[in-house]
């Protein structure tokens, strides 16, 4: 696979873990958990906080492959911002 479909694909699991866990964090937000009381019958307050957590982990790992395929595009944009010519 070449690198512009990992890029792709690590971008598209970015978006999906961020948006599960702003949506996740909302709904487990302290002064918000009212509102969702028929979430919450669905699914019990452990695993909505498990499912936070571990959609912030992978959050987490996708942004450092992120990184880590966008590093020389990362060192040439800082060298163009910060060096003067």
């Amino acid at each position: 696979m070449d690198k512009v479909k990992i890029k792709y694909f690590v971008d598209i699991g970015l978006a999906m873990s961020f948006l599960i866990s702003v949506i996740t964090g909302i709904i487990k937000f302290p002064g918000l958990t009212k509102y969702f009381t028929s979430i919450y019958r669905v699914i019990t307050p452990f695993y909505m906080a498990k499912i936070h957590d571990w959609s912030g982990i992978a959050m987490a790992f996708l942004v450092f492959v992120h990184l880590a395929l966008n590093w020389k595009w990362i060192v040439v944009m800082t060298k163009n911002i910060f060096v003067k010519k």
